[in-house]
């Protein structure tokens, strides 16, 4: 449908924004209804899913506020085609406005909301759009909104804790680097050209520092090349499947970060496949879903075999412990949910107690590091400094 811009007084004031209608004349009809005198309409080429605009990069928090409130509207027995208009002229992000529209005009035209999802697959994963097909298929697509609504919260919270312990270390890590690139281009050179006019016989560390720096002002775009192509290069191979496993496992390892990482994919597996599972979606289909949505190479094989195993008649938990990833007390729990029929709520238990978990994570890796940090930048530029400060001490010498 054409997409008009409008502007015009309510009892609130001046109301401007976006409407779809079949011609301007409905347009003015369906605003009236809402209390608002049209003063000034336009007709407005909507933008198409394919765009930059449609097709950009929803952030967690608009697309949890998205489907918590189509949900509601939902649940309150408003159409859905208009339910998803509403939310294209109030959402604050422009790239899900133009995805509602897009899903808006997919439903008028016959199809299932599930299938119009599927179209925006950056935006409605698997798990999203599974959900909303069983949703739509039982009759309670409002509650498989609401279930959906929670998932993406916790995600995203469990995103930004990550996030987070990662904030302090990459501030820290980024000061000194500039800090060092400062002296080795600024300050080392006044010393050094000092230091040659009074032609002493520098120390070893002196003239080391003095060396590097030379090297970074000589080549200092070589380097530059050469770490973004080990970049490039690095990106390149974590795209492979080899590269994947071998990073994702060396990660798995470091101390601290591994551990971290593993609460991680434990919360994000279990939290995935008690929504799937709560929700009516097959067990096999959603290991499937669990296994693509895992972040983690080594954790999604081990997904991947417990769907082998299931398919096989054996149980879920028996393949997890194998794997190594996952802790007994996560197998244990997932055996006894398996065996009295309760595997979703076992699974909801498991990730509130694993997002604890990587909060305290969070919070002792953040303690650690602070001083570990500090220590390491205090070192590396008070070496700088005493290294070109330790020939001073024989200018007395030099000048007598």
């Amino acid at each position: 449908m054409p997409l008009f811009a409008y502007r015009g007084r309510s009892l609130s004031g001046i109301q401007k924004g976006e409407i779809e209608a079949l011609d301007r004349i409905s347009a003015v009809g369906e605003l009236r209804k809402r209390a608002i005198v049209v003063t000034q309409i336009s007709e407005k080429k909507a933008p198409r899913s394919g765009s930059p605009r449609a097709g950009g990069k929803v952030k967690d928090k608009d697309l949890a506020i998205f489907t918590r409130q189509l949900s509601t509207m939902i649940g309150a027995g408003l159409p859905l085609v208009r339910c998803l208009n509403i939310l294209a002229e109030q959402s604050d992000s422009p790239p899900l406005r133009g995805i509602a529209r897009s899903v808006a005009r997919a439903v008028a035209e016959g199809a299932t909301l599930a299938e119009s999802l599927r179209r925006h697959p950056r935006t409605f994963d698997d798990l999203f759009t599974n959900l909303v097909e069983v949703g739509e298929a039982g009759g309670i697509l409002d509650e498989a909104l609401q279930r959906l609504a929670l998932h993406v919260e916790a995600t995203a919270a469990l995103k930004r804790k990550v996030k987070g312990a990662m904030v302090y270390p990459t501030s820290i890590l980024g000061v000194a680097g500039l800090v060092i690139a400062f002296m080795l281009a600024f300050v080392i050179p006044t010393f050094a050209t000092m230091f040659k006019d009074l032609g002493a016989d520098l120390p070893t560390p002196t003239r080391l520092v003095i060396g590097i720096s030379d090297f970074v002002r000589s080549y200092f775009l070589v380097i530059l090349a050469a770490l973004a192509g080990a970049a490039l290069a690095a990106r390149s191979y974590y795209r492979t499947s080899a590269g994947r496993r071998t990073i994702d496992a060396v990660v798995l390892r470091v101390p601290m970060l591994g551990l971290l990482a593993r609460k991680v994919a434990v919360a994000r597996f279990t939290r995935t496949l008690a929504t799937l599972v709560q929700s009516g979606v097959p067990i096999l289909e959603g290991l499937r879903i669990t296994a693509t949505t895992a972040g983690n190479k080594i954790v999604e094989e081990a997904v991947l075999r417990c769907r082998t195993s299931v398919t096989e008649g054996k149980t879920l938990a028996e393949p997890l412990g194998r794997s190594r990833v996952f802790p007994p007390m996560v197998t244990q729990m997932i055996s006894v949910g398996e065996q009295t029929g309760a595997l979703d709520t076992m699974l909801a238990k498991i990730a509130e107690f694993y997002d604890d978990e990587v909060t305290t994570v969070v919070n002792t890796l953040t303690a650690l590091l602070e001083p570990i940090m500090i220590v390491f930048l205090g070192g590396v530029v008070g070496g700088l400094v005493v290294a070109m400060y330790l020939p001073i001490f024989k200018l007395v010498t030099l000048i007598k």
